[in-house]
């Protein structure tokens, strides 16, 4: 009986998602975005995240002009789906309603050169190949294990040691993609405009202002205050509620 009432639930939960992302659907096309957002929190409201959702709750800001929720949203789905052109795309359209023009200082040397390499791959996608190749290496393994003839042996042999080569890169690459992807914190600047200080209390001296819709990132947090960094590499303390993170 309990297993039927938890069943119950979930497809109970599950049908109210599906029903408020077809109604925000609807809604979009009808042009009411403002009813189209209502409808999408609601199900996010229900615990229910996917990238297609953020996405369409960022097109219904964009639409209606407001550039901190329509960054936010594409922000978050693009953390969920990192390879979707589409969401970069309408990104970048939403980054032309911002204010703020921050520079990006470009990475160089060898350290761009792991940095373009690991970020090919999602960290999970990184791990699937991690457990394709031990697989592989198995296989091989098995093979110079049984084989009878000295040819195959040698074969299976390089083999081996080939894909434990692979599988040692592909590992490696997984964690060090794992620990950048839970080290950065993006936030988005949802205040209209807010002065950040040299240090985390009013009265210190403001070091430069910022406007909605401004990616920042979050290095520390001191009780209501921030530290926070751009793209460019200038940091600075602001309040916490002028932002809002991206990985809540």
């Amino acid at each position: 009986m309990k297993k039927l009432l938890i069943l119950f639930l979930l497809t109970t939960q599950f049908f109210f998602a599906q029903t408020g992302f077809d109604k925000g659907n609807a809604l979009y096309q009808k042009g009411k975005y403002a009813e189209a957002i209502a409808a999408y929190e609601s199900v996010i409201g229900s615990k229910k995240q996917s990238a297609e959702l953020y996405f369409n709750l960022g097109n219904c800001y964009y639409k209606l002009n407001k550039v901190a929720p329509a960054v936010y949203n594409y922000e978050k789905a693009l953390v969920l789906n990192p390879d979707d052109a589409e969401i970069t795309n309408n990104l970048k359209f939403a980054h032309k309603m911002q204010i703020d023009e921050i520079k990006e200082i470009p990475q160089v040397g060898f350290s761009k050169m792991v940095h373009d390499f690991s970020s090919i791959f999602h960290y999970n996608t990184w791990a699937w190949i991690s457990v394709g190749l031990s697989t592989l290496f198995l296989f091989c393994f098995a093979g110079y294990y049984f084989s009878r003839y000295t040819i195959t042996k040698r074969l299976f042999f390089f083999g081996m040691f080939g894909l434990l080569l692979l599988l040692l890169i592909s590992v490696s690459t997984a964690i060090s993609e794992k620990n950048h992807y839970e080290s950065e914190k993006p936030a988005i600047i949802f205040a209209e405009m807010v002065l950040v200080k040299s240090e985390p209390q009013r009265a210190s001296n403001t070091v430069f202002t910022l406007h909605e819709g401004t990616k920042v990132f979050v290095l520390e947090t001191l009780d209501n205050w921030r530290k926070i960094q751009l793209t460019d590499g200038t940091e600075g303390w602001i309040e916490k509620t002028a932002i809002k993170e991206v990985k809540d």
